[in-house]
């Protein structure tokens, strides 16, 4: 992709509760189209219906709702019948959480067909959520992008979206739920970063995909970006603003031309995008990349050291936010580590079109470990 739609695409590395919109989904396996009902008052919370075509008799719960979480607003995307896990709801507690940390931008609408993917190849046994990074995704209508929160710190900042993913598993996952995580991009920094902190979390394993854990300012891309990001992201507000007031079908068309060149693009992907036409997300994905650049510097080596045997790295071929040449250092740091190059040609931001592959891959890990 052009390096000027590199906040887009090529960027791409791809709590406290107040109040949710809350949407479950009764889909059928590669059912992708709904239909959103109008929305009702439930006590507290605004409730939005969605009622899906079914195409077989296997329909999987999807649950979505926006809550606020160490002061900024936050999208949870579940799937599973599992809406709250300090709740049994009739359903018997799951024993392990897979959950999924995104690169950036940090929205969970991009991992949609990826974490169906992995409900359904894992039997539909275990509860797949994904946390999206605080302030990147777009709110409902009658939710502000923070709380009022005196004492918030910079929750949009990389350190404070490490903090923030540590304040949800505190607030929304029992002590006793083992965890699976998977990290994209710099969602494996922060992993490796939330496993530095906090030594008590119940990892069985972390697979990091296409990690962008070191040297970023530094990498192709980094190089591109660096200015950009540091310096002149602010020339991107105006635009935005203005492209914000198109209708939700121009911006759709101006997705799908932006992604032209990528052959077989998720639908999923494209929906997603949108959320970026709201300056205050595409800002505050923006002012996440510009820290970035300036803190992702050396890789961490004693934490990766401590854990190792609870880690899975998988680096592109051709990956220009960690090139070749990082995955041969880190693997001759670490030759007893599983330290994998892929051999698919499959791209950094894998969720444009390859989520189903990947998600593949990591089922296969998983079972050949007996985690799952």
């Amino acid at each position: 992709m052009r390096p000027q739609l590199s906040w887009l695409v090529e960027r791409w590395r791809g709590g406290a509760y107040c109040r949710s919109v809350c949407c479950w989904t009764c889909a059928a396996k590669g059912c992708a189209a709904g239909v959103r009902g109008e929305g009702r008052k439930s006590g507290s919370r605004t409730v939005r219906a969605t009622i899906c075509g079914t195409m077989s008799e296997d329909h999987i719960p999807i649950h979505e709702e926006f809550i606020y979480c160490s002061g900024g607003a936050t999208e949870v995307l579940k799937f599973g019948p599992w809406k709250d896990l300090h709740e049994s709801n009739g359903e018997s507690k799951p024993k392990v959480l897979v959950l999924v940390i995104p690169g950036n931008p940090g929205v969970v609408g991009f991992y949609r067909t990826f974490m169906q993917a992995l409900y359904c190849g894992l039997d539909q046994q275990y509860p797949v959520w994904a946390i999206s990074h605080a302030g990147h995704c777009s709110p409902p209508r009658g939710m502000d992008m923070t709380q009022d929160y005196s004492q918030m710190e910079d929750v949009f900042g990389l350190n404070g979206q490490v903090e923030h993913k540590l304040s949800f598993l505190k607030a929304h996952v029992p002590a006793n739920i083992k965890l699976i995580l998977i990290g994209h991009s710099i969602g494996c920094y922060i992993i490796l970063e939330m496993m530095k902190r906090t030594a008590d979390l119940k990892v069985l394993q972390s697979i990091m995909l296409f990690p962008t854990i070191e040297r970023m300012a530094q990498s192709p891309q980094g190089k591109i970006m660096t200015p950009l990001l540091c310096s002149l992201r602010y020339i991107f507000y105006m635009p935005l603003y203005l492209l914000s007031y198109l209708p939700e079908n121009i911006k759709m068309s101006l997705v799908r031309f932006i992604l032209r060149g990528i052959k077989s693009v998720d639908e999923a992907s494209i929906e997603a995008c949108l959320n970026l036409f709201r300056i205050d997300c595409a800002a505050n994905a923006m002012y996440m990349g510009s820290q970035e650049m300036v803190k992702v510097l050396e890789r961490d080596n004693d934490t990766i050291k401590h854990n190792l045997q609870k880690l899975i790295f998988y680096y592109g071929a051709t990956d220009h936010w960690c090139p070749v040449q990082y995955y041969e250092e880190i693997k001759k740091a670490f030759p007893e580590g599983s330290i994998l190059l892929c051999e698919k040609g499959i791209r950094h931001a894998f969720v444009l079109d390859s989520s189903n592959e990947v998600a593949s891959m990591i089922i296969d890990w998983l079972k050949k470990r007996s985690l799952c």
